[in-house]
């Protein structure tokens, strides 16, 4: 998160736990005519087995982080505020929320260049304190927590049923012709993504 991002977040974070919610994080997009102020919000760790970030939770945080941006006032001009839940792409803004995905595969914007790359996707090994591991098609990368610019899951949509299975090659025969009847493609396949609480 940017400077000013982190800035919010710490004004926010206790508001938004009063209401029994945890502040994920917050994205601060300036923009010529008015920033974009985006928080992400989740339940606390006990209820994630039983519930989910609703409509009802978003408007509810909206409703008082309004009240409280009006009274503290911590970005000059106008800007419009979004509050939203994680969605299955999560983004990952803490080292801590990178360990809990350990195993899961990301795709992350550095704010400096590594090895002459910006930006990657790659499974999450582990955290070693401030030191983020990645495994890049079997190579180690190692990035410093403090060089991501964003980060957000990738999740398996296939496995999620949320886009169509690979379709299969054909078997080939000893002359080389594919074996199987032939057919016209369906046009209503489509892969689905998932959408997001507003």
């Amino acid at each position: 998160m940017s400077d000013k991002a982190n800035q919010i977040a710490d004004l926010l974070a206790p508001t938004v736990q009063a209401l029994g919610l945890e502040l994920m994080g917050v994205e601060y997009l300036p923009a010529p005519g008015g920033a974009t102020l985006r928080l992400y919000i989740d339940v606390v760790e006990a209820e994630r087995e039983t519930r989910t970030v609703n409509i009802d939770d978003c408007e509810a945080v909206s409703r008082e982080v309004s009240a409280q941006m009006d009274v503290e006032d911590p970005i000059s001009g106008n800007y419009t505020l979004e509050v939203s839940s994680p969605g299955v792409d999560r983004p990952l803004f803490t080292a801590a929320q990178f360990a809990r995905f350990a195993g899961e595969s990301a795709k992350v914007v550095l704010k400096l260049p590594q090895d002459g790359r910006r930006r990657f996707q790659g499974a999450i090994v582990r955290v070693d304190g401030d030191s983020l591991v990645f495994d890049l098609d079997g190579q180690t990368v190692v990035v410093d927590h403090g060089n991501v610019e964003k980060a957000r899951l990738m999740p398996d949509w296939v496995a999620l049923g949320m886009a169509p299975q690979p379709k299969k090659k054909p078997a080939r025969r000893p002359n080389g012709k594919a074996s199987g009847n032939k057919s016209k493609p369906n046009d209503g396949d489509s892969a689905v993504r998932g959408a997001k609480d507003e």
